[in-house]
């Protein structure tokens, strides 16, 4: 009966999604960046076709001494898998990934034939 008041029944508990993810658009690229501490970047695969990128791992599940039990396990471990629909179709090419202090950094270069153009007015 004390878990219909404590918050933490199976029915009311929900997963955040992993890894969070941000995603913003400028006129030279699309930047991506995930959360991922603990993740070593070997375990990390990113792919992209044509307007899609993904992103897929594995967070190892940590070692604790034997015998030990759990008091608290808070963060999540396993695969994972996020996809991000781009603003254009990206080439393989345009694409530079860095992982620095558990943060993953993906930029795609737009294209040149997507990139915003001024256009000029002529006088008559």
């Amino acid at each position: 009966m004390l878990r219909d008041f404590d918050g933490t029944s199976p029915s009311r508990v929900t997963q955040p999604v992993f890894p969070a993810v941000n995603v913003w658009q400028g006129d030279e690229a699309v930047a991506i960046t995930a959360e991922l501490p603990g993740v070593d970047p070997a375990d990390i695969d990113i792919s992209v076709k044509e307007n899609v990128l993904t992103l897929s791992g594995e967070r190892k599940a940590p070692e604790i001494p034997e015998g030990a039990r759990w008091h608290r396990n808070e963060r999540g471990f396993g695969k994972f898998a996020r996809s991000v629909r781009l603003p254009f179709v990206a080439a393989e090419d345009k694409v530079e990934a860095r992982m620095t202090n558990g943060v993953l950094r993906i930029v795609i270069g737009r294209p040149e034939e997507d990139k915003p153009r001024r256009i000029e007015i002529k006088a008559a």
